[in-house]
């Protein structure tokens, strides 16, 4: 089984975009951990001890080996991560077994045979 786990940083406006552009690439599914913090390279600015950093989700897209540059891609051109700084940050890890995709492994099976 050829699975990647693509993982999506992004702020929290650009959740419902990201997650459409990858279901229009291919993703047959995602996870959203809302609310998480993140630091880039510069340090943000806090107001009195209150912190003044955005939300933002992370989303996690379990899809075909086969499927997962253009996903990726997509996300990318969704998200704007290439031209607003801190606009987000997508990567992809292999997946060496999983369980518990019976309602998505046919779509995904089917995904990679066509990709062969």
């Amino acid at each position: 089984m050829n699975l990647k786990l693509i993982v999506a940083m992004v702020a929290d406006e650009k959740t419902n975009v990201v997650i459409d552009a990858a279901r229009d690439a291919g993703a047959t599914g995602a996870t959203t951990i809302s609310s998480v913090r993140g630091e880039g390279m510069t340090p943000e600015k806090g107001f009195m001890g209150l912190e003044l950093t955005a939300q933002r989700d992370v989303i996690l897209f379990l899809v075909a080996g086969t499927q997962a540059r253009r996903i990726l891609e997509a996300i990318c051109e969704a998200g704007n991560f290439d031209e607003e700084p801190g606009a987000g940050v997508a990567f992809q890890i292999d997946i060496e077994d999983a369980v518990g995709l019976n309602t998505q492994l046919p779509k995904i099976m089917e995904e990679i045979a066509g990709e062969v």
